[in-house]
């Protein structure tokens, strides 16, 4: 398995759409968080964001198949950079390819100053960000009463 990242164009946009609301949907039934879920973005609200200085989307390459996307965000005002959302489609979950992506972002954009936040109680994904170096920063945000978001940074 080799992983690259390729990034996205403004003419990818409906692509990433379909790709973002199918691989959050399970969550979005499972937690219900409708106004904050990935899966309920509209198709002008992530065209809108292509169209932000300070965002990059990628595509998560094996060779040429997409198994995943994600969003980088960095502004160049001193913040970190952050990374909102990051996905995996059904299929390809638990290969490794969220780790590997990772490592790409890290060769792009160095490896200090990151953040992001994640499901609380989705302990695959807290697993996966506190292997990688992620670690906790203590602020967790109710968002309804079967679901709790995470915020976590590295470095």
């Amino acid at each position: 398995m080799s992983v690259s990242l390729r990034q996205a164009t403004i003419e990818d946009a409906e692509i990433i759409w379909k790709m973002q609301v199918e691989a959050f949907t399970d969550l979005l039934e499972k937690y219900q968080d409708y106004d904050i879920s990935p899966a309920t973005e509209s198709f002008e609200k992530i065209k809108g964001k292509f169209e932000q200085l300070w965002t990059t989307y990628y595509f998560i390459m094996n060779g040429e198949i997409k198994v995943g996307a994600v969003r980088v965000i960095k502004k160049d005002d001193g913040s970190r950079k952050r990374i909102s959302p990051i996905w995996i489609m059904k299929e390809f979950r638990n290969m490794g390819y969220a780790q590997q992506a990772f490592e790409e972002l890290e060769k792009i954009y160095g490896a200090d100053g990151w953040c992001l936040d994640t499901i609380l109680q989705e302990e695959g994904n807290i697993h996966l960000y506190e292997k990688i170096g992620y670690h906790q920063t203590g602020k967790v945000e109710s968002i309804n009463e079967r679901m709790d978001i995470i915020f976590f940074e590295k470095n």
